[in-house]
């Protein structure tokens, strides 16, 4: 029988006899909760986390990391799906300490599941607010838990004077899309999943397995436009050689 997460997470937790609150180890790297309770979250998750990456590199992406907000505070965590800040290096973490960042995360993004969206849309939208993320986003794959509540699909937030406000959404050539000021990206929903636009170039950003097929493509027609000119080179000696020189 499987321990209850609360004891799976302390499982996990150091001796804090050991360490100290300056000290990383001091802070769990997990609460023993798995990151998705469903393959809609968990694709919608890895799909976001992914086309930020390809769109970002700079940035830190994370998917399900705890952040800490206060220093010495061991059980006051929360665990965003996705999390993006800007100069801070891109480096591993086992958690994200605020504090020692310098800063809150720039972007977090919660996708709904039927146990978790009750919360995102309520406490941990005042939770981040609370710990000054600028922008938070809620995304509902499959669109019928926040359209019971009369909330959108799609929602992305600023936070104003500390308290979220939404971003307008606008239409370009029939979709709908709304701008993260933040990232420099369009969001919009298609099918189950985040699609992401670059806001300067006006060009989608390719899901991972699609920027395969595209690597795949290219790599297909370099070989065939080598083979064309090995071909067209061949035939040129062979002109050549059989031409035996011009006549005196």
């Amino acid at each position: 029988m499987p321990a209850p997460p609360d004891a799976a997470a302390a499982a996990l937790a150091p001796d804090v006899a050991t360490v100290t609150p300056d000290d990383d180890a001091f802070y769990p790297s997990s609460d023993g909760r798995p990151m998705a309770e469903n393959m809609w979250q968990w694709r919608a998750i890895h799909n976001a986390a992914g086309d930020i990456e390809t769109a970002r590199p700079d940035a830190l992406v994370a998917a399900d990391i705890l952040v800490y907000p206060q220093r010495g505070s061991r059980d006051h965590r929360i665990a965003p799906d996705v999390l993006v800040a800007f100069g801070l290096g891109t480096h591993n973490r086992s958690s994200y300490l605020v504090w020692k960042e310098g800063k809150p995360p720039d972007w977090v993004l919660e996708v709904a599941s039927p146990g978790t969206a009750s919360r995102d849309l309520d406490e941990k939208r005042r939770q981040y607010a609370g710990m000054g993320v600028p922008e938070y986003w809620l995304f509902d794959p499959k669109g019928d838990i926040f359209r019971r509540r009369g909330e959108a699909q799609l929602q992305g937030l600023k936070l104003v004077d500390g308290e979220y406000q939404p971003l307008d959404a606008v239409r370009e050539c029939g979709l709908a899309m709304i701008r993260s000021e933040v990232l420099g990206l369009d969001l919009r929903v298609e099918g189950e999943l985040l699609r992401f636009r670059d806001a300067a170039s006006g060009e989608d950003v390719r899901h991972r397995d699609e920027e395969v097929a595209f690597g795949a493509r290219q790599a297909r027609r370099r070989r065939a436009a080598e083979a064309r000119v090995a071909k067209l080179e061949a035939a040129l000696r062979r002109l050549q050689g059989g031409s035996g020189g011009d006549p005196l």
